[in-house]
C-alpha cells in the first residue's frame, strides 16, 4: 500500500458566506482527522490553517506554506473538507487540479464532494461545482458591499481602524469616541496651521517633540495597523500626514467614508472623486469646531504661503489681492522696510497692471484700527468671546493611566529581552535591535504623557479673544486674528484699501 504524506488544509471566511458552525475550523479539523483514521494509507504531516482568509484568491499564508512543502517533497497529498474550502476561484481551482497537482504527483481529496484524484479522472460535474462556488462567493461579495454602503449612508463607521484622534466605541463599533491624547495633537495641528505654520514645519515640530505619528500611535496602542501609503513604513510625521489630517472632515464631526471603489472581488480599489464620497454630518463628537474647520479649509484652498516677518511669517499671506487686476499681492523688501506690491506688475510690468504698493506697517495699522472700530460696536464682548471659543475640553486622567500602563508594559518587554540575552536565548544583535525599538517607544510614550500634563493647565481660549477681553480692544495683529475675522483685503492703485470681514452682513468695509 502506497503511503501518502498528507496536508490537511483548513479555511474559513465570513466574507465568503461560510457558515460559522458547520464550516468552523474545529469542525473541519475533526472531519479530516476522522477521514485519516479510516484511511491508513494517509499519513498526516501537518494541518495548514487559513482562518479569516477569502477563497476568491489563493494569496493566503498557510496555502503558501503548504505549496512550499509540496515543492520540497514533504507533501504529496492534499485533503480538504470540500472544494469550497480549497478555493472559490474556478479558474485557479482548475489550474491546480488539472495541471499543477498532476504534474507534481499530488493526490487531491475533497471529502464531502466525493473527489479523489487517485480514483481516476475527475467527475464531469467538477468544473460546474467550482463555477457554482465562485458565483456563490461573488453573490456574497455583492451583498456585503451593498450592506456596507447602506451602513455608510446611515452614518455608521465601517472601517477597520478609526481616524487618528478617535477610537471605536466599545459598546458600538460603528460609533466613534474621542481619543484624548491623539485629539489634542490634531487640535494643535489645526491651531498651528491657522497661526501660519507650514505643513513641513508642523511635522518637524511634532517630530522634535518625539510625538508618535498616527500609524506608530496605533501600533503603540496595540492595533495591528499597517499604513499602505507610507513609504518604507516611516514612523515619523510627514508633510502628507499633516495634509491629510487638515483635510479630514471626520474631525468636524462628520462621517466621511466610501473614498474608493473596488469593481469586483478581484482588482485594485480605485479612488473616487471627493464629491462622490459618502458624507453624513454630525455623527460623532467633533475635535475641531465647525468655524475653525471652515477657516482652515479656506486657507488650504488659498494655498497660502504662511510667513511671519520675524520668523519669515506674514499674518496677511493669502488674504491680499490687487483691487484693480485681482492678482495676489506679493511681498517685497527694500531699505524702507517690507512692502506688498501687485503680483501682475511684478511679473509682467505696466502692461498688466499699474505700479502700486503699500507698506506692511501702514496696512497693519489700517486693519487694526478698522477691526477695533467694528468690535467696539459689539455690545456683549463676553458673548462674542464665547462664540469664538470652540475648543473641545477633555478629561485626560484615564488616558494618562492608559499611557502609563503602556509605558510599564514596554519596560517589562525591555527587561525580558535583557534576561533572554543574559540566558543565551537571544543573540547580541537581536537584543540590541529589540532594546533600540523599546527605547524609542518609551520616548514616544513619555512625550505623549508630557503633552497631556501640559494640556491640563492650558487655557482653552484663543489668544486674540483673551487680549480683547483684557484690554477692551486689539493691540496687535497675528495670523489667527486675521484668519478668524477677515475674508479678503484688496489694495487699489489709487490708495484705497477695501476689507471684507468674515462676520460682516454687508460683506465690505472701506478703511479710511
Amino acid at each position: 500500500m502506497q503511503q501518502w504524506n498528507t496536508a490537511g488544509y483548513l479555511r474559513l471566511s465570513r466574507e465568503d458566506g461560510d457558515k460559522a458552525e458547520s464550516d468552523s475550523i474545529a469542525n473541519q479539523r475533526k472531519l479530516l482527522e476522522q477521514y485519516i483514521e479510516t484511511h491508513p494509507e494517509l499519513h498526516l504531516v501537518d494541518f495548514y490553517q487559513d482562518d479569516g482568509y477569502t477563497g476568491t484568491h489563493f494569496d493566503r499564508p498557510a496555502f503558501h506554506r503548504m505549496e512550499a512543502d509540496i515543492n520540497k517533497g514533504k507533501i504529496n497529498c492534499v485533503l480538504v473538507k470540500d472544494l469550497s474550502r480549497f478555493g472559490r476561484d474556478y479558474i485557479e481551482m482548475g489550474r491546480y487540479l488539472e495541471r499543477v497537482f498532476p504534474e507534481r504527483g499530488v493526490r487531491f481529496i475533497a471529502i464531502n464532494d466525493h473527489v479523489d484524484s487517485q480514483q481516476g479522472r475527475y467527475d464531469m460535474l467538477l468544473p460546474m461545482k467550482n463555477i457554482f462556488n465562485t458565483q456563490y462567493a461573488r453573490d456574497i461579495s455583492d451583498k456585503v458591499r451593498s450592506a456596507i454602503h447602506t451602513k455608510q449612508q446611515r452614518g455608521e463607521f465601517v472601517g477597520a481602524f478609526a481616524s487618528y484622534g478617535y477610537r471605536k466605541d466599545p459598546s458600538d463599533h460603528n460609533h466613534l469616541l474621542i481619543d484624548p491624547p491623539a485629539a489634542r495633537v490634531v487640535q494643535r495641528i489645526f491651531d498651528l496651521f491657522e497661526q501660519g505654520c507650514g505643513k513641513i514645519k508642523i511635522a518637524k515640530q511634532l517630530n522634535g517633540e518625539g510625538l508618535p505619528s498616527p500609524s506608530e500611535y496605533k501600533r503603540l496602542s496595540g492595533q495591528r495597523y499597517r499604513n499602505g501609503q507610507a513609504a518604507f513604513q516611516t514612523t515619523h510625521w510627514t508633510y502628507s500626514t499633516i495634509h491629510r489630517i487638515l483635510q479630514n472632515r471626520m474631525y468636524a464631526g462628520d462621517m466621511e467614508q466610501g473614498r474608493a471603489l473596488r469593481s469586483g472581488m478581484h482588482g485594485k480599489a480605485k479612488q473616487k472623486a471627493r464629491s462622490e464620497w459618502t458624507v453624513v454630518p454630525g455623527t460623532h463628537e467633533a475635535i475641531i469646531g465647525r468655524e475653525q474647520w471652515e477657516r482652515v479649509q479656506a486657507l488650504l484652498e488659498k494655498r497660502t504661503r504662511q510667513l511671519n516677518f520675524e520668523a519669515n511669517q506674514s499674518p496677511f499671506a493669502g488674504f491680499l489681492r490687487c483691487g484693480d487686476c485681482g492678482r495676489a499681492m506679493v511681498k517685497t523688501r527694500s531699505a524702507g522696510g517690507i512692502w506688498y506690491s501687485c503680483g501682475s506688475y511684478q511679473r509682467y510690468g505696466p502692461t498688466a497692471c499699474s505700479k502700486h504698493r503699500i507698506s506692511h506697517a501702514v496696512l497693519e495699522q489700517i486693519v487694526l484700527d478698522d477691526l477695533n472700530r467694528f468690535l467696539s460696536a459689539v455690545e456683549d464682548a463676553e458673548q462674542l468671546a464665547g462664540e469664538a471659543d470652540c475648543r473641545a475640553k477633555w478629561r485626560p486622567q484615564a488616558e494618562q493611566e492608559r499611557l502609563k500602563a503602556s509605558l510599564e508594559r514596554i519596560c517589562g518587554h525591555k527587561k525580558a529581552a535583557y534576561e533572554d540575552y543574559r540566558d543565551g536565548l537571544l543573540s547580541r544583535a537581536d537584543y540590541l535591535r529589540y532594546r533600540s525599538d523599546y527605547e524609542r517607544q518609551e520616548r514616544e510614550l513619555t512625550a505623549q504623557l508630557r503633552l497631556l500634563d501640559r494640556a491640563e493647565g492650558e487655557p482653552t481660549r484663543n489668544p486674540w479673544v483673551e487680549r480683547l477681553l483684557r484690554n477692551g480692544k486689539l493691540t496687535e495683529l497675528d495670523r489667527t486674528t486675521v484668519a478668524e475675522t477677515i475674508r479678503q483685503i484688496r489694495i487699489f492703485g489709487d490708495g484705497r484699501v477695501e476689507i471684507t470681514y468674515a462676520f460682516s452682513n454687508e460683506g465690505e468695509w472701506l478703511a479710511p
